[in-house]
């Protein structure tokens, strides 16, 4: 079972890190395209803060089944 939540965590953060080079990728279309940001950028911050959260439980994850192997 914890390994099958660690899997479920790893593809959280990959996507995660889709989701945030997409819309970086989007702010610097916008920008560069003379568009308001601010939207874009709020989002942003909000993918990058359940992205920390993602990697936080992750990397817990990790932890107790390092433990377990010990």
């Amino acid at each position: 079972m914890l390994l099958d939540h660690l899997a479920q965590a790893e593809r959280h953060v990959a996507q995660g890190d889709g989701h945030i080079l997409r819309q970086r990728a989007l702010i610097d279309r916008l920008h560069r395209d003379g568009h308001e940001t601010s939207i874009a950028e709020d989002l942003l911050r909000r993918f990058e803060e359940i992205q920390r959260m993602h990697i936080a439980d992750r990397d817990r994850l990790r932890r107790e089944l390092e433990a377990l192997t010990y």
